[in-house]
């Protein structure tokens, strides 16, 4: 059976799923240099995507849309080719507590001229799918629950096995993108129109917390509101709480509530409110979570968790949920947000089928590299990854570009800007380069087995979704990668792992004693990862991009005198 899954809205992508193999699965801003969070708005990507793999639309056994905004359906206007399709689809939550796997079934997705069915399942089933399929829950056969906190829901909780899965219950009235929302506030990102989604706010807050400190009285005032405007039983709370199909509704009630504390918090540093607030809605999900456990620690599976929804991104909470013990295990895919639906949307599909099994899945099977031409302002010539550890050791930063790029929104080694850690000022150099605030991270990428040594817990984290503390005792050998609060967003990579990246960290190691390199994705600003060796050359801002055994530099062009201009003339 080989099924396609389609998210066209925000986090674009298309993928195949065979016989419960992951074929592929391309996310449109990692196309071309395109747009962050591009959507798909012409169905002649699905067709291009599916050529690229040696398939047309005729070989694949089911079409499957994610669904999205409505509260019985979903409605889809785009194209395909030059010719306007309208699509409807599955509501953005289940419409019952056993309806994760009741689809919308339509007709009408135009593909190369040829109209084709399809079904679409509701958007939280594409999280909670290809959470648990994902998971070594599933791998194992083993029940779990999955928590799902995306952008416009209440963090949702569902018990998940291999013959279905149902909804336990809502944890509390704050939606996911309230956190974001915060960021419009105070902080760098005020602004006045707050009418948009800002998808990218949510990730740069993480950061930005870290100049601040947690205020108790801050927190109460988020307390107070939270239990007056969002949670109590008045008429404002409960059409806010009754009317969660409607985005925009919801966003505003929000807006709303943070204008009430900006009143009340006029003398507060705004660093110290968003760190208060981060806190705030921390230990609100640490604490709904472990209430609702208790109610429900009879099930088999309590103790293994899946995590997905964009506020899966957030490491702190991550971090906070596994640190309860509430838990044996704590599984957080790479792509917990929303470009993980096309993969979500298929293992929905499988599992209205045949249940809920295990995905053969690898996280290095984005869009291949592209062949190209590099401008002829730079010389190539063949590099070793000695000698690529040589050039980084000697504090220069490489954008290394090699195998398939990785799924989700980090770029896990395989599009990356590397560099030495051993500098204090190499982080802000990175920062320039990447045109990013001064109290952005860079992160660490670890040969696994030496993470503990450096790191606490220093744990298996290869997709960098927990929260590390750097040690004392190596603070001062690696300040580039150490965060304000000592704190590091660690990736860690096996080395065994066959991807180059883990080999350029074994030579590294041999020749500084450092098992680590500081890594930033490599791609334009606002824009997906770089598809080829010469988009990073254009760009211009890095001297050295290293691509498949191949070292790319930029020449130094010698301006000549008026003398040597006249000679030549």
């Amino acid at each position: 059976m080989r099924i396609c899954g389609i998210k066209l809205t925000h986090d674009g992508a298309i993928a195949v799923v065979e016989d419960g193999r992951r074929l592929f699965c391309v996310e449109q801003e990692k196309r071309g240099n395109g747009p962050r969070y591009q959507s798909v708005d012409n169905l002649d990507a699905v067709v291009f995507a599916l050529a690229e793999h040696g398939l047309n639309p005729r070989d694949i056994d089911q079409f499957v849309i994610d669904g999205w905004d409505g509260e019985n359906e979903s409605q889809f206007q785009l194209l395909s080719g030059a010719v306007p399709v309208a699509l409807k689809g599955a509501p953005y939550v289940e419409r019952h507590a056993e309806g994760l796997l009741d689809s919308v079934d339509g007709y009408g997705l135009l593909l190369g001229g040829e109209e084709f069915p399809y079904k679409s399942y509701p958007h939280v089933t594409g999280h909670v799918a290809s959470a648990y399929s994902t998971s070594p829950f599933a791998s194992a056969g083993k029940p779990a629950l999955c928590l799902v906190w995306d952008g416009c829901i209440f963090p949702r909780l569902y018990y998940v096995e291999p013959q279905g899965a149902r909804l336990i219950g809502s944890l509390f009235p704050m939606i996911g993108h309230a956190y974001a929302a915060a960021g419009l506030h105070f902080g760098p990102y005020r602004q006045p129109n707050r009418s948009s989604w800002d998808l990218g706010i949510a990730g740069k807050l993480m950061a930005y917390i870290e100049l601040g400190s947690v205020d108790e009285s801050i927190v109460e005032v988020f307390q107070e509101l939270y239990e007056t405007r969002l949670a109590a039983d008045t008429e404002q709370a409960r059409r806010y709480r009754e009317n969660i199909n409607n985005a925009e509704a919801s966003l505003a009630v929000i807006h709303d509530f943070f204008e009430s504390s900006a009143l009340r918090l006029k003398a507060k540093r705004a660093e110290d409110v968003l760190a208060s607030f981060h806190v705030f809605l921390g230990r609100l999900l640490v604490k709904e979570i472990a209430m609702v456990l208790l109610r429900h620690s009879s099930l088999p599976g309590a103790r293994n968790l899946c995590i997905a929804g964009g506020c899966g991104l957030n490491i702190k909470w991550n971090s906070a949920l596994r640190a309860t013990g509430l838990f044996d295990d704590v599984w957080v895919p790479p792509f917990p947000n929303d470009s993980g639906s096309a993969i979500g949307a298929a293992c929905g599909a499988m599992a209205a089928q045949d249940g809920f099994e295990p995905l053969e899945w690898s996280v290095y099977s984005g869009p291949a590299l592209q062949e190209s031409e590099v401008p002829p302002d730079w010389e190539a010539a063949p590099c070793s990854l000695p000698e690529l550890a040589s050039i980084l050791a000697d504090n220069k930063p490489v954008i290394f570009l090699s195998g398939c790029a990785g799924l989700g929104p980090r770029a896990l080694g395989g599009r990356s800007i590397l560099a030495a850690p051993t500098s204090p000022e190499m982080k802000d150099h990175l920062n320039d380069i990447k045109r990013r605030e001064h109290f952005r991270p860079v992160v660490p990428i670890c040969l696994e087995d030496r993470a503990p040594e450096i790191f606490s817990p220093g744990t298996p984290d290869p997709y960098m979704l927990f929260d590390h503390q750097t040690r004392a005792n190596w603070r001062d050998k690696i300040p580039a990668v150490v965060h304000l609060d000592g704190s590091a967003r660690l990736q860690t990579i096996s080395r065994n792992s066959p991807h180059k990246i883990a080999a350029l960290l074994i030579e590294f190691e041999q020749l500084t004693g450092i098992p680590l390199l500081c890594t930033t994705s490599a791609n334009l600003h606002g824009r997906g990862f770089f598809p080829d060796a010469a988009a990073a050359c254009q760009w211009g801002r890095v001297e050295h991009v290293w691509c498949e055994g191949m070292l790319w530099s930029k020449t130094v062009i010698k301006k000549s005198s008026p003398t040597e201009r006249l000679l030549s003339a």
